[in-house]
């Protein structure tokens, strides 16, 4: 009697291998059989059974860049990244997080975290109830079921501040350094994947501060390594503008060396490309170094409600910025508030690149509405106004008018999105930069496992399409891997059954909604997605065409788990 079987499938197994059309019978939360339909499929009986005909059968996607690691505190369902067929999620990366935490000091991770990833501070504030102070008292308290498994990094930022208070900012001494390495080392012991840390100029804090650790001694770093190598596992997660700097990719490389633990580095075009070549010359001798890519440039969506708001630029917007946003889109059309816009002299946002983000016409695009994520030069505001022979604000207003969002890419965009693709076709590249639960009012990346498949894998025609099995591979096993949960992300006996049923023809996103459902009425985009017939976490359906089941068979990660 098997607990569920899964019948007449397209399989894409996470192997990379070509799908093959066939049964998967699960028992206890494993995989126990597959069988191609060629051989006669599978036979017996089920407690439950999905009839898969012409619907894709994939293992469970595993993101491995998210922020979630306040918002587990009250959302067991992880959303929405639950929405996009995540079964496995990693939080903790870019070195912020809140443990450990030294009672009395939890406000000031908040800010941290509001500051680095716009996450609402008044949420965090209402929705964490706080209590640990250590790491292993953290996990502890996350220890609960979800709809997907949870795991946590320590991250570089809340260490600092544990070990050295108001010091977090300055130089650490030896004592420091000895210190922050033995609660990583032990931190991992308690169940922590990996350590992750910051040295990204675009991370401030409230007060224009770059974030703690951003500015560490190589000395500090390479003795973080030697502590993860003191554990019995664990990857290390950098996030660094400079990586393409031989000073840089020298300290990288000696972790890499020294420890021989999974290394990735986040790679964008703006940051430069020299960590992949990098990484094929060090894993050609066995490392693992895997520049992190995502499916898209970095990018932010600009609305009236959202945290960029291009028209908080003009001195009069002031005087309607109060009123509700359907009232807001209609004063934008009145011909007596657009003279005031027009005439007024726009303000200068305090840090450069917001300013260029709110005010380069050329470069604000309409998002389109095939969600393709890949605008023309001909969807810009700037080019918008000279097909209609008007100044960039009048066409500006047009659009925030519409409700339609504005997309910036971050970077050099050059029309398509051959460069990020690739990106992620590079073999040593691992995939990511999801932020799921980040950047809550700016964009929606959680929803990244749909927009490859559908976009990237289907309907892409402005440059080649990724291959589908190459793509759920990047987003299953190659992640699963990486991580050192070795268990998932293939379909194949013995392994956990964590599974997507999808609807391929169907699969679409939703566009991007601005809602108000985190606690203290925090707002956030969120992004759903059609297509997902059913998504099954240690053999249990969780989701059903989108709406979620009561299931809640995930559990927290705690450490390495090897393959079956």
């Amino acid at each position: 009697m098997y607990d569920l079987l899964i019948s007449n499938a397209d399989i894409v197994d996470g192997s990379g291998a070509a799908r093959f059309r066939g049964d998967v019978a699960v028992k206890d939360g494993r995989i126990v059989a597959v069988a191609r339909q060629r051989d006669g499929g599978l036979a017996g009986r089920a407690r439950r059974r999905i009839d898969a005909e012409g619907r894709l059968l994939t293992p469970g996607f595993v993101d491995i860049h998210t922020h979630y690691d306040g918002q587990v505190c009250w959302d067991k369902q992880v959303t929405p990244s639950c929405w996009h067929g995540v079964t496995t999620m990693v939080m903790g990366n870019c070195g912020v997080g809140f443990a450990p935490v030294r009672p009395g000091t939890e406000n000031e991770l908040v800010e941290l975290m509001e500051a680095v990833e716009d996450i609402p501070g008044t949420a965090l504030h209402e929705g964490i109830p706080w209590g640990w102070e250590t790491f292993a008292e953290y996990l502890d308290f996350i220890d609960t079921p979800y709809a997907m498994d949870v795991g946590a990094q320590v991250p570089h930022v809340a260490l600092r501040h544990y070990v050295m208070g108001s010091r977090c900012y300055d130089d650490a001494t030896p004592q420091d350094i000895a210190r922050m390495a033995a609660l990583t080392t032990q931190a991992l012991k308690d169940g922590a994947l990996g350590f992750s840390t910051s040295r990204f100029y675009g991370h401030i804090d409230k007060h224009g501060n770059v974030v703690p650790g951003t500015h560490a001694d190589v000395a500090e770093l390479k003795a973080l390594g030697e502590a993860v190598a003191a554990a019995p596992h664990g990857t290390i997660e950098i996030i660094s503008d400079r990586v393409q700097e031989p000073e840089e990719q020298r300290w990288i490389e000696w972790i890499a060396r020294r420890t021989r633990r999974p290394v990735t580095m986040l790679v964008t075009s703006n940051i430069g490309l020299g960590a992949l070549d990098m990484a094929v010359r060090l894993n050609a001798e066995g490392l693992q170094v895997r520049p992190q890519v995502g499916a898209r440039p970095a990018s932010v969506l600009m609305t009236l409600e959202g945290t960029l708001n291009p028209m908080r630029r003009f001195p009069a917007y002031a005087a309607i910025r109060h009123l509700p946003f359907d009232e807001q889109r209609q004063r934008l059309l009145d011909p007596a508030f657009r003279a005031q816009i027009l005439a007024d002299t726009p303000k200068v946002a305090r840090y450069a690149d917001t300013d260029h983000m709110i005010s380069a016409y050329d470069e604000m695009y309409v998002l389109p509405a095939e969600l393709s994520y890949e605008p023309s030069a001909a969807d810009s505001v700037a080019a918008i106004a000279r097909a209609r022979g008007v100044d960039c604000r009048e066409a500006l207003m047009d659009v925030m008018a519409s409700g339609r969002p504005l997309l910036h890419l971050v970077g050099e965009y050059r029309g398509d999105l051959e460069t990020q693709r690739r990106c992620i076709q590079h073999p040593e590249s691992v995939f990511g930069l999801g932020d799921g639960g980040a950047h809550c009012g700016v964009l929606c990346d959680a929803s990244l496992p749909t927009y490859m498949l559908a976009y990237m894998c289907r309907d892409r025609t402005r440059g080649a399409r990724l291959e589908l099995e190459f793509t759920v591979h990047k987003m299953t096993r190659d992640t699963a891997l990486l991580y050192g949960i070795a268990d998932r992300g293939l379909i194949a006996p013995g392994y956990r059954a964590d599974l997507n049923v999808i609807d391929f023809d169907a699969l679409a996103l939703t566009d991007p909604e601005m809602v108000y459902d985190l606690p203290a009425g925090g707002r956030r985009f969120v992004q759903k997605a059609h297509g997902f017939v059913a998504t099954v976490c240690a053999g249990e359906v969780t989701y059903e065409d989108g709406e979620h089941t009561g299931a809640l068979p995930g559990r927290l990660l705690r450490g390495a788990i090897a393959a079956p």
